[in-house]
């Protein structure tokens, strides 16, 4: 496999990875209260306990996203 084709897979990933991201937040920024009494039938959590994990949930995501992504493709844009 070339850096080309290396380079461009991550940069693939990246987007579709940020794409599911930002439709994530999407989704628990309009549908908060909904997404809150379905996930309150399966766990008992509070509001603050729900808010919580999801935004580390968003966090840790965004960090692997940018661990194994974005910096990857950062470098080999550098190497070529």
């Amino acid at each position: 496999m070339s850096i080309e084709v290396t380079r461009n897979f991550l940069l693939w990933c990246t987007i579709i990875n940020y794409g599911i991201l930002l439709v994530w937040f999407l989704f628990f920024a309009l549908g908060h209260d909904w997404i809150q009494s379905i996930h309150g039938r399966w766990f008992r959590l509070s509001g603050d306990q729900f808010d919580a994990l999801h935004y580390a949930g968003m966090a840790i995501f965004k960090i692997g996203i940018i661990l194994f992504n974005l910096v990857p493709f950062i470098v080999l844009c550098i190497i070529s």
